[in-house]
């Protein structure tokens, strides 16, 4: 059986007219994966060769009637939607056909916005279904098939492959994605995974729309005609133009305004958009997939951002944690970095000592793997020979990654003492960071992210003597 990245509707019935002419709007409204077939005679045969989602079915046909070949589709194939078309507002016909498995019906001559809106129904429950039940196998199997969809994020943490498994079983879906997470956390480049993975033939076109007010929106978007304001001289495209049978990727969706939340919420509904200066709409067959570091559904309680797109952009949500709920990682991308600054900068990679690690897995890391980078990248470019120097970590990280607080004098001579044993006065915070950091790579032999929760776990317990000793 032929596998396809679109869906598939079959429209059978015995008048080529009817044919012609529910192709023609279906293509007309972006549905482009369309066969017909006027012998009924001949839909079974098809369907053991073709996938098919939806089939736009006649009831009265000769040789084969709809009526007796519902039963048989639905038998075989009961994964495919089947709306049944009459010429007569039969009653008795059309409840006896959905009670045997019809999805929906409808009358003859078959209105436009009806079609298109049962069609659209069917594709989006078929949709749904299939993506539960392919989420199941992934959930039980831990199926991953396409890693290498995926290699431009570093990670074996396993938020981060469920994340990878969502991604591939919704990648392939008309509906839109929005994908979530901190600044940093890499949300293009999982727009870039979406995209590779859909089998769209056209480009991806990303945006970042914040600072975009609503006339530089359309304009950016949806481009214009000659004249629509001062300094037109010509026409121009916009970028849903661009994004054509590929990807559309919004960025920062969250600082939209009002009047641009609007024609984005057509441009979703209805794939359809007006060219700035433009009384006549044209068709989009775009991807959409969206992203925002942003909290929606705060903005909507503000009244910010509207309550109807927030339910549209839903339909997928991909989410990414922050750098530092996926501590594991840690030294993966800091090898990653290296090697990665060391080919950019033409130097040899250089050898980070054993706690710089365990550091940065103690740093909250408020512009997560982006941030990571550039501190890696400013480290090797200042590297000179022998083991990377911790100076550049220290002297950006600044007190974010010194948790233990400074204390005041102490009220008791025993803290003193037990320091001085080992300084040989009250030390810096500086120096207890590396005296802990030491201690913890010692107790766990090596073990980067062992030593990272031992040294949690000293912190937590140093903080509360502190507070105790002080109070």
């Amino acid at each position: 059986m032929k596998r396809r990245n679109t869906q598939r509707i079959l429209l059978v019935d015995d008048e080529p007219d009817i044919l012609d002419g529910c192709r023609s709007c279906l293509k007309n409204s972006g549905f482009g994966d369309i066969l017909t077939e006027s012998d009924s005679r001949l839909v079974l045969p098809l369907l053991e060769r073709e996938e098919v989602d939806v089939i736009v079915l006649d009831l009265h046909m000769p040789n084969l009637s709809g009526l007796d070949l519902l039963p048989q589709i639905v038998n075989r194939y009961p994964q495919i939607k089947v709306i049944v078309s009459t010429a007569s507002n039969e009653v008795e016909t059309v409840v006896s056909c959905m009670k045997g498995g019809a999805f929906d019906y409808m009358v003859k001559p078959i209105d436009v916005k009806r079609l298109l809106t049962s069609v659209g129904k069917a594709l989006e429950l078929k949709s749904l279904s299939s993506e539960l039940s392919t989420l199941k196998q992934y959930m039980f199997t831990d199926r991953l098939d396409h890693p290498e969809a995926f290699s431009s994020i570093v990670s074996s943490n396993k938020a981060m492959r469920a994340v990878f498994q969502y991604i591939e079983v919704v990648a392939g879906t008309r509906q839109p994605v929005t994908i979530t997470g901190e600044t940093g956390t890499g949300k293009e480049l999982a727009a870039r995974a979406i995209h590779d993975l859909s089998g769209r033939t056209g480009p991806f076109v990303p945006l970042n729309v914040a600072g975009l007010d609503d006339n530089m929106f359309s304009d950016t978007l949806f481009g214009h005609v000659k004249g629509a304001f001062t300094g037109a001289d010509v026409a121009r495209d916009g970028l849903i133009t661009r994004a054509s049978g590929g990807t559309l990727f919004l960025d920062e969706i969250g600082d939209l305004g009002e009047m641009s939340q609007i024609k984005l919420l057509r441009l979703l509904q209805e794939q359809e958009y007006y060219p700035v200066g433009s009384d006549f709409v044209k068709k989009s067959d775009a991807r959409i997939v969206m992203a925002t570091n942003r909290d929606l559904q705060e903005l909507i309680k503000q009244g910010k951002f509207r309550n109807d797109l927030y339910y549209r952009l839903c339909a997928h949500r991909v989410h990414l944690p922050p750098l530092r709920e996926r501590l594991d990682d840690v030294p993966l991308l800091l090898d990653h970095f290296l090697e990665k600054a060391a080919t950019q900068l033409d130097k040899k990679k250089p050898t980070p000592p054993p706690e710089l690690a365990v550091m940065l897995a103690l740093y909250r890391f408020p512009g997560n793997v982006r941030e990571m980078e550039a501190l890696v990248s400013e480290a090797v470019l200042r590297h000179k020979g022998g083991v990377l120097s911790m100076e550049t970590f220290r002297s950006a990280m600044g007190s974010e990654v010194q948790s233990v607080p400074e204390a005041p004098a102490p009220r008791t001579e025993s803290l003193e003492q037990a320091f001085g044993a080992v300084f040989g006065r009250f030390p810096t915070i500086a120096e207890v960071e590396e005296q802990m950091i030491a201690e913890a790579m010692r107790m766990a032999k090596g073990n980067q992210g062992m030593a990272a929760n031992i040294l949690g776990v000293a912190r937590q317990t140093l903080n509360k003597r502190l507070k105790s000793q002080s109070a």
